[in-house]
């Protein structure tokens, strides 16, 4: 990977630290420059890390300092587990948080201050396909931000954002819009069902319908307006239905209440 050098700290290699990892030796980086941090990987995780070259260690390794320390553990345990971790911090470190609803100022209470950032990354980064939502304290500099973003790029695209509340609504809408997908792709099978379908192939119209599509949508230059237009003849079967889903009472307005309540939590749980 160009431009990028240092050391390397993972802090948590689960779901999201072992996707990224993944990604980042894909993308070149050198094992030998990352440090993974956690006391109980799974076996194909450590196996990983020990074929890359990388070092495992269950604890912050005595006079470590990271270039970059990635925080890859839930937010229900940062404050627990991030005291241990500040003599890793140096003066010229920066710490890269996926952790939604902690603030920067919560880890500097734990941390010191420090080049921070806070980045909101989304479950379809374990297979190269996800988004980014990422925001950059004034003590990050331009060079460091660069390198964080090669770092999270190699999941898809980083969008920074200027303000670190702009942080609540990517969480809204992207990191937790996985989960609103999946359940359409739940409604429609159910949907079927009712429609007099056996419920297994309703299921898998319904899952294949929505992967297939968002497919197309990742691969066409049209946006999503114009590609829903292209299915839709008038006054045909995707006219009457979406007739019902594009009403007054239809989608829209869920999708408000729901990205709202989930940015409302965010910020409950940022307190």
């Amino acid at each position: 990977m160009s431009g990028m050098a240092g050391r390397i700290v993972l802090f948590g290699a689960g779901n999201m630290g072992g996707a990224m990892l993944t990604g980042w030796l894909k993308a070149g980086v050198e094992g030998a420059r990352i440090v993974v941090i956690d006391p109980g990987p799974s076996a194909t995780m450590a196996a990983r890390i020990a074929e890359a070259g990388a070092v495992h260690v269950t604890a912050a390794p005595d006079g470590l300092i990271a270039d970059i320390l990635f925080l890859a553990v839930k937010p229900q345990v940062m404050d627990a587990v991030l005291p241990p971790l500040k003599p890793l911090v140096g003066k010229d470190s920066v710490v890269v948080s996926v952790a939604a609803g902690k603030t920067i100022s919560s880890m500097e209470r734990h941390l010191g201050e420090a080049g921070m950032v806070r980045a909101m990354p989304n479950t379809p980064a374990m297979v190269g396909r996800g988004i980014t939502g990422a925001y950059a304290n004034a003590r990050v500099s331009e060079a460091q931000r660069a390198q964080v973003h090669e770092l999270l790029k190699v999941s898809g695209p980083v969008e920074w954002v200027a303000t670190e509340s702009d942080i609540d609504a990517v969480t809204a809408v992207s990191g937790s819009g996985p989960a609103y997908v999946f359940y359409l792709v739940e409604c429609l099978g159910e949907a079927g069902r009712k429609a007099g379908l056996p419920a297994d192939l309703a299921m898998r119209l319904a899952r294949e319908t929505v992967a297939g599509a968002g497919e197309l949508l990742y691969q066409s230059p049209d946006d999503a307006a114009t590609l829903r237009k292209n299915v839709t003849s008038p006054g045909g079967t995707t006219a009457a239905a979406l007739s019902v889903l594009m009403a007054e009472e239809g989608m829209q307005p869920l999708f408000d209440k729901a990205v709202a309540a989930a940015r409302n939590r965010a910020e409950e749980l940022a307190k």
